[in-house]
């Protein structure tokens, strides 16, 4: 596993810069610590200041590695950080990588039991998801898979 490494002033070819949403002032979110997705590319993400080169959870605090390599390895247990954090995530994106899968019903009915709603996409769409909602203040967080 390759650590996080601040980000390089050059960008590979294939990322894709998203747009920097300017949060809305508000008491959820301390906005000098926010968590923005800046670019994704092939097997990276520049989330706020750092380059990620493996999966990682976003929150608005936190960035993390994520020990999952595949988006059928979801788990309950693998978000066991969202369900420990101190402001509890209303909707967690899930970025598959290229494509977004199936998610089984009982694993979504789990989910929903445990607070947390769900939306599945490829991980381009849920970069761009995390950044609106974290925008408009909900409680989000985005589980991504590389590209």
């Amino acid at each position: 596993m390759i650590p996080p490494c601040p980000a390089s002033g050059g960008r590979a070819p294939d990322d894709k810069t998203l747009p920097a949403p300017d949060p809305a002032p508000n008491t959820t979110h301390n906005t000098t610590q926010v968590q923005l997705i800046r670019s994704y590319g092939p097997g990276r993400f520049v989330i706020s200041d750092r380059e990620w080169r493996q999966p990682v959870l976003v929150t608005p605090t936190a960035t993390t590695v994520w020990n999952v390599a595949r988006a059928e390895e979801l788990t309950l247990e693998s978000l066991d950080a969202l369900r420990a954090a101190p402001i509890p995530t209303e909707l967690l994106v899930l970025g598959c990588g290229a494509r977004a899968i199936f998610v089984p019903p009982d694993l979504r009915a789990a989910l929903k039991a445990a607070g947390l709603a769900l939306e599945i996409v490829d991980t381009g769409s849920a970069c761009r998801i995390y950044n609106v909602l974290l925008a408009e203040s909900r409680r989000v967080a985005a589980a991504l898979i590389p590209l």
